[in-house]
Parts: structure tokens; C-alpha cells; sequence
């Protein structure tokens, strides 16, 4: 009997919401490894995500890299409910002040957020992170862009639930695992 194929699973996040996962899950906080940890990296990240112009250079780091963790901390509220300390709030905003964009209008009336002017390096990067933000914000979809709530864990993921309460980025893995605690912890306190 042949073997039947089974189609791989789709991924839900919306295409410009995908660009603001992929940068905050640079940050393997589980294998403690970082994409971002060289300008190398930097650039690998950009080229793959179309990002244009001049090669990110080694003072774009720490911008990307507070950036990276700014969003990080909004998308964990997103998931616990808690407020984005802040000192992070602060400096994602003074980073996203940074990100100037333009409204583009094409010839069938779509518009679009666009980076303005010749941005480079980090500021292109923030810029293209604030269009996907604020067209998410837009059309409903930003609140479901989370973190993982394990903090072992702290990957981004989309939670396509119809409720929108998922917490943790795989149940098979880190909701196992924090299942498995309250077990076990409930169970040793009445031991």
C-alpha cells in the first residue's frame, strides 16, 4: 500500500506579520543562540527578508537587537495580559519614532505603508517592522502575533485559535511541560 502524503501545515501568520516573528525569534532563548549576535548574521536576516540598500553594519545591532526584545515584550502581553515594562516601552518607541513611512497609493486606489526615503541598515528594518504593525493593528491581527509564555521558551508564533487564548507556542511541548509542573506541584503539596 503506498503511502498516503500529508500536506504540510500551512502557516498562519498573515505574510506582514511574519517579518516582526522571524525578528524576535532570532533569540533561540531554549538553545541560548542568537542570529543576531554578528553583523553577518544581521545582513543573512535582512537579505532574507528583503530588506535592501546598504548591509546592516555593526552599530545597527544594538538598535535591532532592542527592537527585536521591545517586540518581544509586547507580543508576551499580548499572551499574559501584563504590561510591557517601561523602560522597554520607552525605548521601543523612541526606536519606532525612528521608522518614517509614507502612505503609497497604486493605480486600482490600494494604499499601502510603505519605508519612506532611502532608510538603511536598522532604520529600514524598524521602518518595514512599523508598516507590518500598524497594517496588523489595522485589520485586527497584531494582538494574536504572541510570545510563548514558557519562559524557557519565548518564542513568537500567531495564535489562530477561534478564542485567541493560547499561551504557549506548541501544547505538544512547552504546554506539556507546564502542565507537567502544576502536577507535579500540586501533587507534592499534598504529599
Amino acid at each position: 500500500m503506498a503511502e498516503v502524503e500529508q500536506p504540510e501545515e500551512r502557516d498562519p501568520t498573515p505574510p506582514g506579520l511574519r517579518l516582526v516573528r522571524d525578528l524576535i525569534n532570532t533569540l533561540d532563548v531554549e538553545e541560548g543562540t542568537d542570529a543576531l549576535a554578528t553583523t553577518a548574521g544581521l545582513a543573512a536576516f535582512a537579505h532574507d527578508h528583503g530588506l535592501t540598500g546598504p548591509v546592516p553594519a555593526k552599530q545597527d545591532l544594538p538598535d535591532v537587537i532592542g527592537l527585536r526584545e521591545g517586540l518581544r515584550a509586547v507580543c508576551l502581553a499580548h499572551n499574559t495580559g501584563a504590561r510591557v515594562p517601561e523602560e522597554t516601552a520607552a525605548g521601543l518607541a523612541a526606536l519606532l519614532r525612528r521608522a518614517h513611512l509614507a502612505l503609497v497609493l497604486d493605480g486600482e486606489g490600494a494604499a499601502t505603508l510603505r519605508p519612506a526615503g532611502d532608510l538603511a541598515g536598522a532604520a529600514a528594518l524598524t521602518a518595514r517592522v512599523a508598516a507590518a504593525v500598524a497594517l496588523a493593528a489595522a485589520d485586527g491581527t497584531w494582538p494574536r502575533l504572541k510570545v510563548c509564555e514558557a519562559p524557557d521558551c519565548r518564542w513568537a508564533y500567531y495564535d489562530r485559535s477561534p478564542a485567541g487564548r493560547r499561551r504557549w507556542c506548541t501544547m505538544a511541548v512547552c504546554g506539556s511541560r507546564a502542565k507537567m509542573r502544576t502536577y507535579r506541584a500540586r501533587r507534592s503539596s499534598t504529599s
